[in-house]
This record gives C-alpha cells, sequence and structure tokens, in this order.
C-alpha cells in the first residue's frame, strides 16, 4: 500500500498500484447501479481525483452516501485507467474511512459560487476552495522561485530583525511596538518617556530590511531578504495592506545598469517558473478570473523590458493625448493609471523608468550628477503598475548626510548607517518586490486582500 497525494494519483504513472489517498469531499453523486462517485481533493493539485465507491462497501450506506463537501475521508484501492473524458485515472475504492461529516445546513461551501468579499469573512475555510487553493499554490511556486533565483546566483540568505528603531522610507506610517501600560503612561513633561519602555527607545515594527540588508551586502557581497514588512497607512484600497512580504536584494558593487539586469532577469524567471510549474491553476485563473493571465507571463518571459527615463515618460505622458485623472508634471510621482499606459498601451510590454526627481525618493537612492535626480528605478508591468522599486544606493558619506538633513533626519540616529560610507565605502544596488502585489500580478486577482492567507487591512485583524 503506497500513500500518494491527488497530484501522484492523477498520474498515469500511477495505475495498477494499491494506494491509499486522504482529503475532502467536493462532490458525491449516487448511480442506480448502486455505487457512487465521490470527488476527493487534498489542496496538493487544482483537480480532483474520482473515487468510486462499490455499494458492497461496509460502510456505504451508513456513511459514504451521506458524505457531502467538507466531509474528511481516507481511501484506499486500487488506481485504474478512467474511462471517463478529462481525467486519467479513478480509484476503485476497497475502504474508505470517514474522519469527519460537514454539516450541509450550517456548512458555508456548498457547491456553488460565493463572491470574494464573502469569502473574507470566512479565512479560516477559504482555502479548500478551487480559487484560493490556485492562489495558495501559485504563492508557494513564487516563493520556491524566489530562493531558486537567488540562491543559484550566489546570494546569502539574511534575516533583518522584525522590531527596529529606524524608518527606512521616512514616512512615518509605522506601527509601534511598546510594553508600556496605556493606562499608566510615564511621562517626561509632555513627551512619552520611552526609556521605561521595553528597548528603552521608541520602536517599530519594520517597514523594510533594506538598511540592514546593506550592512551584509557591503560585507559578504550579495544578500537578500524575504520577510514580513509593516505599514500603519490607514488605505483601504485593493492594493495595500498593513501587512505584507517583501523580498529585498542587495548588492555591493551593482550600479543601475546591474540593478535593472538583474530585476529583468529575476521576473522573467518567477514568470517562466509559474507557467512551467502551475499550469492546472494558471488555466483556471485564465478561465475564470483573468483571460490575459497567461499570455502576459508569456510576454514576461519573451520580451525585453523597455529602458526609459523619467522625464522622458513624463513628456511621453503629456503627449499621448489620453486623459488621466491625476495630472502628469515632472516632479510628481506617477500613478498607477499613468505606469498602466505605459505598459498596456504606449509600449505593450515591462517598462523600466529609471532616475526620479530627487524630490520624490528617499535619502538612501544615489544622487546623480544632474543634482536635480537620483538614480532611482521601478519596473512597471501590465495590469498591476509597479511591481518592483529599487536604486543604487548613495555611497558617498557628504552626500548622503545632507539628504538625510533634507528630509529632516537625524543622522546621529543612523551612525551605523553612515559608518557602512566612513570604512571601504563601495557603489551598492538592490530594490524591492512585493510578494502580494506579484502574485496579484501573476494570477489576474484584482484584490490583494485575496492573495495572502490572513489579511491584516484597517479595523481588521481577525483570524
Amino acid at each position: 500500500m503506497e500513500k500518494l497525494t491527488v497530484a501522484q494519483a492523477r498520474q498515469e504513472s500511477a495505475i495498477g498500484k494499491q494506494v491509499q489517498v486522504s482529503g475532502w469531499v467536493r462532490t458525491r453523486r449516487d448511480s442506480k447501479g448502486g455505487f457512487s462517485f465521490l470527488e476527493v481533493n487534498d489542496g496538493s493539485c487544482f483537480g480532483n481525483v474520482q473515487i468510486v465507491a462499490e455499494g458492497t462497501l461496509p460502510n456505504y450506506e451508513g456513511e459514504v452516501k451521506k458524505l457531502g463537501a467538507g466531509a474528511s475521508v481516507s481511501v484506499t484501492g486500487e488506481v485504474r485507467k478512467s474511462p471517463a473524458q478529462g481525467q486519467a485515472t479513478e480509484i476503485a475504492a476497497q475502504s474508505i474511512t470517514v474522519y469527519g461529516f460537514a454539516d450541509p445546513e450550517t456548512y458555508a461551501l456548498q457547491k456553488k459560487r460565493h463572491s470574494f468579499e464573502f469569502l473574507r469573512t470566512l479565512a479560516h475555510l477559504r482555502p479548500r476552495t478551487n480559487t484560493f487553493g490556485a492562489v495558495a499554490r501559485v504563492r508557494n511556486c513564487i516563493c520556491r522561485s524566489i530562493h531558486d533565483f537567488f540562491q543559484e546566483q550566489g546570494f546569502l540568505y539574511v534575516h533583518p530583525p522584525i522590531i527596529t528603531s529606524s524608518d527606512c522610507e521616512g514616512a512615518g506610517q509605522m506601527f509601534k511596538v511598546t510594553t508600556l501600560d496605556l493606562g499608566k503612561i510615564p511621562r517626561q513633561g509632555a513627551d512619552v518617556d520611552f526609556t521605561q519602555d521595553f528597548f528603552g527607545r521608541p520602536t517599530y515594527l519594520t517597514v523594510s530590511g533594506q538598511l540592514e540588508a546593506e550592512i551584509f551586502a557591503c560585507a559578504v557581497g550579495k544578500v537578500y531578504t524575504f520577510g514580513p514588512t509593516f505599514r500603519a497607512e490607514n488605505s483601504n484600497t485593493s492594493r495595500h495592506l498593513a501587512e505584507f512580504w517583501m523580498v529585498e536584494p542587495e548588492m555591493a558593487f551593482y550600479e543601475l545598469r546591474d540593478n535593472m539586469d538583474l530585476a529583468e532577469a529575476f521576473l522573467k524567471r518567477i514568470a517562466r517558473d509559474v507557467l512551467n510549474r502551475c499550469d492546472e491553476d494558471m488555466k483556471f485563473f485564465n478561465e475564470r478570473i483573468d483571460p490575459t493571465a497567461i499570455s502576459t507571463l508569456e510576454g514576461i518571459v519573451s520580451s525585453e523590458f523597455v529602458r526609459l527615463p523619467y522625464t522622458e515618460a513624463i513628456d511621453l505622458l503629456q503627449k499621448s493625448g489620453a486623459t488621466f485623472e491625476f495630472p502628469v508634471a515632472w516632479g510628481n510621482d506617477l500613478q498607477a493609471e499613468h505606469e498602466r499606459y505605459l505598459t498596456e498601451q504606449a509600449f505593450k510590454k515591462p517598462v523600466i523608468l529609471f532616475d526620479y526627481p530627487s524630490t520624490i525618493k528617499p535619502f538612501y537612492m544615489r544622487v546623480s550628477d544632474d543634482g536635480k535626480t537620483v538614480r532611482a528605478m521601478d519596473v512597471l508591468v501590465p495590469r498591476v503598475g509597479e511591481i518592483v522599486g529599487g536604486s543604487q544606493r548613495e555611497e558617498r558619506l557628504d552626500v548622503l548626510e545632507r539628504r538625510m538633513r533634507e528630509q529632516k533626519l537625524n543622522p546621529e540616529s543612523y551612525w551605523w548607517y553612515l559608518d557602512l560610507r566612513r570604512y571601504g565605502t563601495v557603489p551598492h544596488s538592490g530594490f524591492g518586490l512585493g510578494l502580494e502585489r506579484t502574485v496579484l500580478f501573476v494570477t489576474g486577482m484584482a484584490n490583494i486582500r485575496d492573495v495572502i492567507p490572513f489579511p491584516r487591512t484597517p479595523g481588521s485583524a481577525e483570524f
């Protein structure tokens, strides 16, 4: 007896084997011939395996004929070639063990379509649906691709702290971490006395592991971080989460062009792996969610990304004749509608914008020779807009200190970051890719809350 997943049992190579398969019933159909068909899924693949349950099974009348959606079973039997179209195998059951029933009167996931809004209220059950099972497998594939890509390129995986006293982005929208009694907050005058707090200073949940990654890049060459990050941004849009995952590579001796080359190769690897490893899931997304899901990924793999200076992009948008909700002007950050125009209409392929105005970018980005722009880059893709943001980092101590003061940051708070420029400074670069935004792009799903297992948003921390 061989224990197989549903994915393995559906392969022709399993025919003739005595197997045990366990999972959850999707449907049961009874035949007038005195037997039943069960569709069973265990999450290992999109499709189900068909179980043929004969009426001679000892628990056929008492249990098998009462099975419905959501019931959990373990089946032993022989895998045989299926006479039905669209499936290579089926299992002739020799025994069926029922672990648990799901009362059809109260079990929410019956065989009908449910809205994504409704399923967000059932985050503990929605992974059992076709859509969210497929999202989970694609998300897993993307995570595997991220690690495979960087490991094969000789990067070290490093783990930055989740609790930090630094604001990498300078935006101030950070979650505070404290053990102080909020009913009896100690004060020094009008200010909170953080010397009595756990860490003796104000601390926050990290918005980025970039600054810590730079420490390791300036010691061991090439590194990447991959973990949760947090933004206390009071936004309820379909593109924002308070907790999300970021992958952030940092590379010593890389300039902006090297950074762009790496980001392009990285995105192509993710797209290629998803197409190769998630065939059934991607066909589902293409049929039910977005008819361009597969062709968009194929376009990522086959196209050469356009590289366009920000200034030229502004000029192109202004001359496009298109109507935009947000005005286009040099010095303004581009909005999603502008980014999508560039990728979906102007070029019909991914675009890497670079050399942004210094006034709209963080302090750590290298100031260009013109003094007006910084060596920033954003990779834009169809449907989503920006998917990667990065830059060559500022390696000159005096320029970095000036930029900090311009953005009203205290250089003394970043003494350790400045030390990297004092002792053996090197040109270096890096970028960040949001995992959820990547899953959104790959699957064609419309709301970022549907591509993370348990979304954290303003007013919502359920499950």
